[in-house]
């Protein structure tokens, strides 16, 4: 039986895609994201069997929220043992997000996935860095105070996960749109 690989996320409206994208370019040698690949992952899967996959959609169907604001402010980094591997836009805190991830979470248990055990710290991968690449402290204090305009979360998506040579390829396989309360 073939497998997929899957996750779960937002992605952010064109509006904001653009403003990040403005953003990427001074570090040499960063592997920049393309517009398609912008993302706030609620839940990373991983690979998955057909049937597995049919239960987890199953079972994000009955994630249940509101519309609510969501906001970038500023960038950061992550690093490895002995230098940064990756540069990305901030979220700004929100209890709604927070929620949301929560029930997404849940929903994979229920579908049959371990529990996620690493803290949800929602951002937007911006580049992959890795021990070719240039400084970055330049990039970060140009770019620490990133703040397009907010945005109204409406839905989120379970995507498909392609990798290729030359990078990952995103699917998006099914929406899931709030509840209207």
């Amino acid at each position: 039986m073939s497998s997929r690989r899957l996750f779960v996320a937002i992605r952010p409206p064109e509006s904001v895609a653009e403003a990040l994208l403005d953003t990427m370019e001074g570090i040499a040698g960063a592997r920049w994201q393309d517009a398609d690949n912008l993302h706030i992952t609620l839940r990373f899967i991983g690979e998955v069997d057909r049937h597995t996959a049919s239960d987890i959609e199953s079972a994000l169907e009955s994630v249940d929220f509101a519309p609510f604001p969501l906001r970038i402010s500023g960038v950061g980094q992550f690093a490895g043992k002995h230098r940064p591997n990756a540069i990305w836009a901030r979220i700004e805190p929100s209890p709604a997000l927070d929620e949301l991830q929560m029930r997404v979470e849940m929903a994979c248990r229920r579908a049959g996935l371990e529990p996620v055990t690493r803290k949800f710290v929602p951002h937007i991968t911006l580049a992959r860095l890795n021990s070719g690449s240039g400084p970055i402290d330049a990039w970060l204090q140009g770019h620490g105070t990133l703040a397009p305009v907010p945005w109204n979360v409406d839905h989120f998506a379970l995507f498909e996960s392609d990798l290729t040579p030359n990078g990952a390829i995103y699917s998006e396989l099914t929406r899931f749109p709030t509840i209207a309360r």
